[in-house]
């Protein structure tokens, strides 16, 4: 007896299956779980990637301040006893017209075409010196 009542309900269950409204209802039952999953997975990533930037972030401010600010003062600290070295140096020396030029020196095959033409586009009259009668 319990037999018969599945076989015929066989027939009407799997023509139930068939119909569209119950398997659009389905279909939107198992589409929303799958949704909501790839929702939550897709949420989860993008918070993890939120975090993970925040995160880096914080570590380039820190060594930004903590690290690079005091190297950068430091070097300036160093750069500017550099220069006051150089420049005492240089007080010591005879001064530029009394210099020993020598051949390779300031060597002009044709004259520039700026100013007098003795004269390099970078000249700076306290470092360079140039007499064109005075060659050893």
């Amino acid at each position: 007896m319990f037999q018969r009542q599945i076989l015929r309900a066989t027939p009407r269950l799997s023509a139930q299956l068939r119909s569209p409204v119950l398997r659009s209802t389905l279909q939107r039952r198992f589409a929303s779980t799958e949704t909501k999953t790839t929702e939550n997975a897709f949420v989860k990533e993008r918070q993890a990637v939120k975090d993970h930037a925040s995160a880096t972030t914080e570590l380039w401010r820190k060594i930004s301040i903590y690290a690079v600010i005091p190297a950068l003062i430091l070097a300036g600290v160093n750069a500017y006893n550099l220069w006051n070295e150089h420049w005492e140096h240089w007080s010591h020396m005879p001064p530029l017209e009394e210099r020993v030029e020598y051949s390779y020196q300031n060597i002009r095959s044709r004259n520039f075409p700026w100013g007098d033409g003795d004269k390099t586009l970078f000249w700076n009259k306290n470092v360079n010196y140039h007499n064109k009668d005075k060659v050893a």
